[in-house]
């Protein structure tokens, strides 16, 4: 039972393969999991919620209330409840809607609460899944980290034969079950990772900072508590939240605060990814009043802060794993080749503010990955839970 203590939610949508769910629900529960259903009204006319009902052992969620009691099925406990949410079949209507955030029924509006991952089985027939329209839906739907289990070549309902029929639940069941089997690489492993800006205050009401979101710092704690690691996220200010329990958080603001919870956690830790972005420089006076508008300019001293991952790349023990950020505008290569050198690092992450769509406050990012021996690795425009992916897989692989 290889999905024992998984909760799936099954996703399905108006399309002739349908059918297939109850095979999916079928084999899904034979593997341990618990299911639960969630169907749109035209789902119904292909197959009946009693059908599923019957196979899942769970009532068949299809309305935002049941009209009967006037029991609210709330689309924010359904997405907490579950590990994986399996949209299959997954029109090109709902992927559509799913891509441009429109919520007009209980399975959408679900999707766009959830926030576990994603995998999606469209089905469609051959010229509808070739239209421009539809593959950009699904490299919107890639660029927000939804896993696709590509559709089959054969015959289609049309009677035209090609690319589009919904991948056999047999197939299915094995990418999910291949999806779970693959995480818990890091488990027993406690991971420090640093997120998002620091401020240095100048008075009370000002501060010298950046642009830094902290989306790409805590995509990578999710994803190592994903994998099974006990996560130590030290966050400068952001307004973003974790979900995993297995991540415990700490709110710093200054990088003398991120430096002090860095170096005084590490030792406990197997490794260590900086994704913060810390600011180099601190006033040399913070005032404790609103600096008034004068006449004269103004001059702000500044003096260096201390070098967070230099620090523990001079404290790291042989067995420990330290990693690197570089965000460059100029000299990339060698700047960050000279980062891995000077600070020991095991390996870095290097991306640029020259290309479109990576760096700060994006939902994507583009990255290389440089180690020890100078061997690079370049990886496409992702989004940023993808590039997460892409880094803890780096760091596995040096353990």
């Amino acid at each position: 039972m290889k999905l024992k203590g998984k909760n799936i939610l099954l996703g399905i949508t108006g399309g002739i393969a349908a059918y297939k769910a109850a095979i999916l629900v079928r084999l899904l529960v034979k593997e341990g999991a618990q299911v639960k259903v969630v169907m749109t009204k035209l789902a119904k006319e292909f197959i009946t919620p009693l059908t599923l009902a019957t196979l899942s052992k769970n009532p068949i969620l299809v309305e935002f209330f049941d009209p009967e009691n006037g029991q609210w099925n709330s689309h924010v406990d359904i997405g907490l409840w579950s590990d994986l949410y399996m949209i299959a079949p997954a029109t090109a209507n709902s992927m559509g809607k799913m891509a441009h955030g429109i919520a007009d029924n209980l399975l959408l509006t679900t999707y766009l609460s959830a926030r576990c991952p994603v995998m999606l089985a469209p089905t469609m027939d051959l010229d509808m899944y070739q239209h421009p329209a539809n593959l950009k839906n699904i490299e919107i739907l890639k660029s927000y980290g939804n896993i696709i289990v590509e559709p089959e070549s054969g015959e289609l309902a049309s009677g035209l034969v090609g690319k589009g029929r919904m991948a056999e639940p047999e197939v299915i069941t094995e990418r999910i079950i291949e999806f779970f089997s693959s995480k818990k690489k890091l488990k027993s492993k406690k991971i420090l990772v640093t997120a998002g800006p620091t401020f240095e205050p100048i008075d009370p009401v000002r501060f010298i900072g950046n642009y830094s979101s902290g989306k790409m710092g805590y995509a990578i704690a999710e994803e190592l508590a994903t994998q099974g690691a006990e996560v130590l996220l030290v966050s400068g200010p952001t307004h973003l939240e974790v979900s995993n329990p297995l991540i415990k958080k700490i709110k710093v603001q200054t990088a003398q605060e991120m430096y002090d919870a860095a170096v005084n956690n590490f030792s406990d830790c197997d490794g260590a990814i900086m994704s913060a972005a810390v600011a180099d420089f601190k006033p040399v006076t913070q005032y404790d009043q609103k600096i008034k508008r004068g006449k004269d300019d103004l001059k702000i001293i500044l003096e260096p802060n201390k070098d967070i991952a230099a620090e523990l790349g001079n404290i790291k023990k042989e067995n420990q794993i330290l990693v690197g950020f570089a965000l460059e505008t100029n000299n990339e290569l060698e700047n960050a080749k000279k980062k891995i050198q000077n600070k020991n690092l095991d390996f870095i992450v290097l991306n640029s503010l020259k290309e479109e769509g990576a760096g700060f406050e994006h939902d994507t990012n583009k990255i290389s990955i440089i180690d020890k021996i100078d061997n690079i690795t370049n990886f496409e425009l992702k989004s940023k839970q993808e590039v997460a992916i892409d880094i803890v897989n780096e760091l596995i692989k040096k353990f």
